[in-house]
């Protein structure tokens, strides 16, 4: 229904007198709208022409604290020149919401990128083509046609390069042109490796010399899997001359001339994709301070996009330490030889832990009361789409944590340069507040997808939650990750109660103290997600990985799929966690890990009746540092139970989040199990198929047919199953499967299979199973043994 438009006023202060008397809703119209003006009513005829103008608007109406304010955001492209800022004086009063949202049937977008038009051919590259952007700004990112492209680079063979305490030395003479580039001061090094991914701006390179820029050289040297010592097999770029646009869909910015480079791809007409230059590296902040927090505030149906995240190319870089954490600045406790003495950690290294930063968000939520985020997307951002209670340095407004009853559901998080949700800090005030007010706590993320992100920031995970109290995590679906699915906990058990035997070995506790009470970090949720195709990059991760002591904590019912490591990773310190009735299928590596070196204090995890085709666990066993193992089967993937087919159908987003029948997780589970009578000659097994309903609405035309090999027969015996189920029911079915009389193939190696048909609302499905039954006792009647 569209609002009701608010009467014009000829002076400037009648529609703000008229919408705080009638309680309309904002309107405001995307940017350039023809019938938009920021001094008319604001209503749906005459709506708003910026998103700041709306902001005054509610702010004026909120202060009157007698009602809910709703800003409605029509169809189209809001672009900002600056972040919107909303503090406590924007906030909903007495128990009112201020409400941001999209007008119905509207998908508006919030960004921070200007299009780029104007497009010709660069006569001195055939291929690319470039536009006039202007001056004054720069950006590590651009968005063609929704898709975060690459910026121009070239690789470099670990033979190319010897690396060296102030950079490296060319060794390749086919590299020799590199000297001769202008604008080298652009030039970016990235190393992808292990669980780090970095990025060293360079300072200058003569001859075969390349001098990289500082702190960024010294502190991406320093520490673990570092540059010069990674924990795997590392590979290196350079990123971001003009000379390196050599594949399409690469890049080039040139901010001095105001000139962008494009190689387009095959078959692109660049005269008519939409192309995104971002210039702004956050879009929405919501904090104000402890004494004053921005509360009742509700952001519905609305996309963020368009952002950049310019500090990796500053001195800093990114020295990345793990999951979007980095050291900055000179660090004073660094070795004069650390670049040998200090690549796989020394004392001085473990003097900068306190004073690790966050990378920042494009919407950040700190010193905030009830904050909701409902059917949103995050999409084509810089670096994290939604930080939440992190550092002070990650949010603009200066003040972090601070977060208290945050909810994130039905969202989208895809296509950006970093992960999808942060939730917490890193810092001391984050695990040991000063004042009890900067605690996060009762924060809800459900039923939001979050995938193919973490696209140029490889180490960041797609949810990551550090220092929270009461936290959830439910019904989300996390897939096509470089590294982690979810992550739990940081600061490797060094925080928690008594220390880390490990970490005092390593000097930690000569730079801060040995904590005697828990962190903030405890009661967490993670629930009924679907976490597949993660680790595809990066290593050291699973599905779900965890850091710390966290108790009162579980793990339930969640299905991880194709993990490219892990399923559970139990990294340092990890206690306190319940885990059961999770699936784990087709993990590259074990179905659950923990890290036991050194004396660090992993224990106290609890695993029960967990369903897993690679058995493999490591570090966990049952009666060990204070461990419980128990009751978890190993399963193929071609007979799942029926319990582990209801955990598969459950998981991931529910309700109107659910999305399209996913036929890798139909609503009906089906199971077979053969009599224990083996299969020898001429003699009759028997196969039964159970089938259940576990979805809401009833399946119908329900049919199970069986197959067998050449030779065999296979007859019903007994009724079929019912043609229709409804919700929670299930069924058998029975069939005789008679050998031949004489076989060669052994019955362990005679596969029977069944399809079971069904329609559940407008979808059909077939859903195939397969068991091999026990091998055969000795033949008998003179048949052979197959």
């Amino acid at each position: 229904m569209r609002p009701s438009p608010v009467p014009h006023r000829r002076t400037s202060a009648a529609p703000r007198a008229e919408a705080a008397r009638t309680g309309h809703p904002i309107v405001v119209a995307p940017t350039g709208a023809e019938n938009a003006d920021d001094r008319g009513p604001g209503g749906a005829d005459r709506p708003l022409a910026t998103l700041k103008e709306a902001q005054r608007r509610a702010r004026d109406a909120a202060a009157e604290g007698n009602r809910d304010i709703t800003v409605l955001l029509l169809d189209g492209t809001h672009r900002l020149a600056s972040p919107l800022c909303l503090d406590a004086a924007d906030s909903g009063r007495n128990g009112h919401t201020v409400t941001w949202k999209a007008a119905r049937g509207a998908t508006p977008v919030v960004s921070g990128a200007r299009p780029v038009t104007g497009w010709e051919p660069d006569d001195d590259a055939p291929g690319v083509y470039q536009a006039h952007v202007g001056t004054g700004f720069d950006s590590r990112q651009l968005y063609v046609d929704g898709i975060p492209a690459q910026r121009a680079r070239i690789r470099l063979a670990r033979g190319d390069i010897t690396l060296t305490p102030t950079g490296f030395t060319i060794d390749n003479p086919d590299l020799a042109y590199l000297a001769t580039l202008p604008d080298q001061g652009r030039i970016d090094f990235q190393a992808m490796l292990s669980f780090t991914n970095r990025f060293a701006p360079v300072r200058s390179i003569s001859g075969p010399t390349v001098v990289m820029r500082q702190p960024a050289w010294d502190n991406n040297t320093y520490g673990y899997d570092t540059v010069q010592a990674p924990f795997r097999t590392p590979t290196f770029f350079l990123l971001n001359s003009k000379s390196f646009l050599d594949e399409p869909g690469e890049w080039y910015l040139d901010p001095a001339a105001g000139t962008l480079y494009y190689r387009p791809l095959p078959g692109q007409d660049i005269s008519r994709a939409r192309v995104e230059l971002p210039r702004l590296e956050s879009l929405l902040q919501v904090g104000g301070t402890y004494d004053e927090p921005a509360r009742n505030l509700r952001f519905e149906g609305l996309t963020f996009s368009g952002t950049t995240w310019l500090r990796p190319g500053s001195p800093d870089g990114y020295a990345n330490q793990q999951a979007g954490v980095f050291i900055s600045g000179v660090q004073p406790h660094r070795p004069a030889d650390a670049f040998t003495s200090c690549s796989s950690g020394c004392t001085g290294f473990e003097a900068s832990r306190d004073d690790w930063a966050q990378a920042p968000a494009a919407v950040q939520v700190s010193a905030a009361d009830d904050i909701e985020f409902v059917g949103d997307t995050f999409v084509n951002l810089g670096s994290v789409g939604l930080g939440i209670g992190n550092d002070a340095g990650a949010h603009a407004t200066g003040v972090g944590l601070g977060a208290h009853r945050v909810s994130v559901v039905g969202c989208t998080f895809t296509a950006s340069s970093g992960g999808g949700i942060v939730v917490g800090g890193v810092r001391p005030d984050a695990h040991h507040p000063s004042d009890p007010r900067m605690v996060n706590s009762d924060i809800v993320l459900s039923d939001n997808r979050v995938h193919a992100t973490a696209l140029e920031y490889l180490d960041q995970a797609a949810i990551l939650a550090t220092y929270v109290t009461r936290l959830t995590i439910e019904h989300n679906h996390v897939s096509d990750m470089p590294y982690m699915g979810i992550g739990l906990g940081y600061g490797w058990g060094a925080n928690d109660p008594g220390g880390s035997p490990d970490y005092l070995a390593r000097g930690v506790y000569d730079f801060q103290p040995v904590h005697d009470t828990p962190t903030t970090l405890n009661d967490v949720r993670v629930v009924g997600n679907h976490v597949r195709n993660v680790v595809r990059t990066m290593s050291e991760a699973g599905c779900i990985y965890t850091l710390s002591a966290i108790p009162n904590s579980l793990i339930d019912e969640n299905y991880c799929e194709n993990s490219g490591q892990f399923g559970l990773y139990f990294d340092e310190g990890s206690r306190y966690l319940s885990v059961s009735r999770n699936v784990f299928l087709d993990t590259a590596g074990q179905w659950a890990h923990a890290n036991t070196q050194n004396g660090n204090h992993t224990g106290d995890l609890t695993l029960i009746e967990n369903y897993v085709t690679n058995p493999a666990i490591t570090g966990i066993a049952h009666g060990d540092r204070g461990n419980v193992v128990r009751g978890n089967l190993t399963v193929t993937d071609g007979n799942l139970p029926i319990e582990a087919s209801r955990v598969i159908y459950n998981a991931g987003p529910t309700g109107p989040y659910r999305g399209a029948p996913d036929p890798r997780r139909p609503p009906v589970g089906a199971f077979l199990e053969a009599d224990p009578v083996p299969v020898s000659a001429g003699d009759p097994a028997t196969v039964t198929v159970t089938v259940k309903n576990l979805g809401d609405r009833p399946v119908t035309g329900l049919t199970v047919s069986i197959t067998v090999p050449e030779g065999r027969r296979a007859e019903r015996a007994g009724r079929p199953v019912r043609r229709t189920l409804p919700p929670g029911a299930s069924d058998t079915e029975t069939w005789r499967i008679t050998a031949p009389g004489s076989f060669t193939t052994p019955a362990d190696h005679v596969t029977v299979r069944a399809s079971v048909v069904f329609r559940a609302g407008e979808a059909d499905h077939v859903l195939d199973r397969s068991l091999t039954p026990a091998a055969p006792g000795p033949p008998r009647g003179g048949g052979t043994p197959g």
